[in-house]
């Protein structure tokens, strides 16, 4: 059965916090996200911060599709 997780990204510039909350299926729509918070003037969130979180997220789905994709309840036999 495939466990789903809530992933939690943050950052924090002086006194702001910028706390996202997502699970694997909207990695997307968060990225989305990020590109939209940058472009927002109102917003002290630069395309920088953008970028910098938007490889975090990339980082951690290649890190959880490279543990997927190892053999699980590998028996090791050391050699006699």
């Amino acid at each position: 059965m495939p466990q789903h997780g809530v992933n939690v990204l943050a950052l924090i510039k002086g006194a702001e916090r910028f706390v996202f909350l997502y699970d694997d299926e909207s990695a997307d729509q968060l990225l989305q996200t990020l590109g939209k918070y940058a472009a927002d003037p109102e917003l002290n969130f630069s395309w920088y911060d953008a970028a910098t979180l938007s490889q975090r997220v990339r980082k951690l789905r290649e890190a959880d599709s490279a543990s997927r994709s190892e053999p699980k309840n590998r028996i090791r036999r050391k050699a006699a």
